[in-house]
């Protein structure tokens, strides 16, 4: 399965700013959150990329693409009627292909040489079906993140069968339906951020009802495309930053700080401002 074709969600009316910040990435160069998605998907093999943005913002996100505007092709979302639905808006750009999907306001910073992406990408290619990137996280931010259910495939600890998943589940729905054999205790296999899908989950989206305030979800076509074929998570060797989060863009800003080759300048920075302050 060839993926080079992505979307990117970033039209909710409490994100769509968020791919607009600036930061200083590892290599030391300042860039939007954006600059920096664009960056690792095309560096991972992706070819082009839909954006999906809300109306009026398309002049704020061409200058925040950084050199890879003949690659993207903006969509826009005109009615904010859910992350399914922001999905499904881009149906014309994927068109029959599989496709990874970003969410606008999240950054990955990998563990390995190998980015957070390509392990995607690489794991879908090889395994032709669709995978939805996980990390194992603790019980107490269930509230903010789908979950999966399943257990592992046999010869590799970090992939794992998708059986169940759930958007935002209390603790009593997790420990019922979602625990991982393997798994510490309490903590479960939450969403990345990225997922590789396949024209069939398209299929699934467009077939879906939506929900009782009128949104259109995506956890329950992923949950419903789990059922009908193999479906897979990846526990990626990486780390999010959600930066929609209190002090996220501080946290994601840290990350890359100390990832880059000033890691010891950056850390007695750290120490001293925390000496200095009460």
């Amino acid at each position: 399965m060839k993926i080079s074709k992505a979307v990117i969600t970033a039209a909710g009316p409490d994100h769509q700013h968020l791919p607009l910040q600036t930061l200083v990435s590892s290599s030391g160069d300042t860039k939007t959150v954006l600059s920096l998605l664009l960056d690792e998907a095309f560096n991972a093999g992706i070819e082009s990329i839909g954006i999906v943005i809300a109306p009026g913002t398309q002049h704020d996100f061409k200058s925040a693409v950084n050199g890879h505007l003949e690659k993207v092709t903006f969509i826009e979302q005109t009615e904010s009627l859910g992350f399914g639905h922001a999905v499904l808006i881009a149906s014309d750009f994927v068109g029959s292909d599989s496709f990874l999907l970003l969410v606008g306001d999240h950054l990955y910073l990998s563990s390995q040489e190998s980015s957070c992406m390509r392990q995607l990408i690489e794991v879908a290619s090889q395994e032709n079906c669709p995978v939805s990137a996980v990390q194992a996280t603790h019980e107490s931010l269930l509230p903010y993140y789908g979950v999966v259910g399943g257990k592992r495939v046999s010869g590799n600890p970090r992939l794992y069968e998708v059986e169940t998943i759930l958007e935002k589940p209390s603790p009593t729905e997790a420990e019922q339906s979602l625990i991982v054999p393997g798994l510490r205790a309490g903590n479960y296999l939450c969403f990345f951020g990225m997922h590789v899908l396949t024209p069939s989950f398209m299929e699934e989206l467009a077939r879906s009802s939506v929900d009782s305030s009128g949104r259109l979800p995506l956890t329950p076509s992923l949950d419903a495309n789990a059922q009908n074929e193999r479906y897979l998570a990846l526990e990626l060797e990486g780390r999010r930053f959600n930066i929609g989060e209190p002090y996220g863009l501080l946290r994601a800003n840290l990350g890359m700080a100390l990832a880059g080759p000033k890691r010891d300048k950056i850390m007695a920075s750290i120490i001293e401002l925390i000496a200095a302050t009460r």
